[in-house]
């Protein structure tokens, strides 16, 4: 399993990938973003090209990945920053068809790779076609956008109502490596990791973002490391991973019941205090 961590500061990234994480993501996307999300409890990060740049020492090459803005008239001056920054994968997030991914491709040209945050529901309807585009190596289901996208009330549902799991069967239908969404440390989050991780063997996905629960906010490591072992946290992560492998059928079909009846309760609970997405 690939883990990713979210941050811009440089003592941090180094820190993690020294603990196991497998990429280092730096967030420049923010257009439409607060428009999407302001509503929920989702982190708005505000990273710059500079922050690649200050980060990419500390990183192990090929490791270092930023997120772009979604594909706009300022594409092609992101794009050429940020490699020239030392990004060796960028994510094209909020596209809705495999021409937006073409066109992506083209201005990056062959020099770093690509990985796709499929996150609406045009890029759910043509995943198959975007997968063909020269250089995609990589998807990333988007669970927080395309929940609101596609009207769900908790994102978690998408992987009951059948949605991720029709995503996923295309992707290793393409012969695509993906992950899904985030996760969070064991025993923390609304889902429970340990649920959350078995789906993703059942489902084929080899990556998770980690979620704010790995970091909360902190500046440096030593503050990481007041609030948890790091190297534990993910080594429960990874001894789930395997164990979930070595399941059988029946065994998946036990935690999908389990993720099912959770995610309705969860549910359930959201509809009273808030609308639905969208509404």
């Amino acid at each position: 399993m690939h883990f990713i961590l979210i941050t811009n500061r440089p003592r941090i990234a180094q820190y993690a990938c020294g603990r196991g994480v497998d990429w280092i993501m730096v967030d420049l996307e923010t257009l439409g973003k607060s428009e999407r999300q302001g509503h929920l409890d989702t982190v708005m990060n505000t990273h710059t090209v500079a922050d690649v740049q200050n980060v990419r020492n500390s990183v192990p090459k090929g490791r270092l990945m930023a997120r772009t803005n979604p594909l706009h008239k300022g594409s092609q001056e992101e794009i050429d920053a940020l490699i020239d920054a030392g990004a060796d994968i960028l994510m094209l997030p909020w596209f809705h068809s495999a021409s937006e991914v073409r066109e992506y491709s083209e201005i990056v040209d062959g020099r770093v790779r690509i990985h796709l945050l499929a996150e609406t529901a045009g890029a759910k309807e043509h995943l198959r076609d975007c997968c063909t585009v020269k250089g995609v190596e990589r998807v990333h289901i988007g669970l927080n956008d395309l929940s609101l996208e596609l009207d769900r009330r908790f994102m978690f549902e998408l992987l009951i109502d059948g949605t991720v799991e029709q995503m996923a069967e295309d992707l290793k239908q393409a012969g695509m490596p993906f992950g899904i969404g985030g996760v969070a440390r064991v025993g923390e989050g609304l889902l429970p990791a340990e649920r959350i991780l078995v789906e993703h063997a059942r489902l084929g996905s080899d990556a998770a973002i980690l979620s704010r629960t790995f970091h909360r906010g902190a500046d440096s490591p030593e503050d990481i490391e007041a609030s948890m072992d790091f190297a534990l946290e993910l080594s429960k992560l990874r001894n789930i991973c395997a164990a979930a492998k070595r399941l059988d059928n029946a065994g998946y079909r036990e935690n999908l019941t389990a993720v099912t009846s959770a995610v309705a309760e969860i549910r359930s609970k959201l509809a009273e205090r808030k609308p639905a997405a969208g509404q």
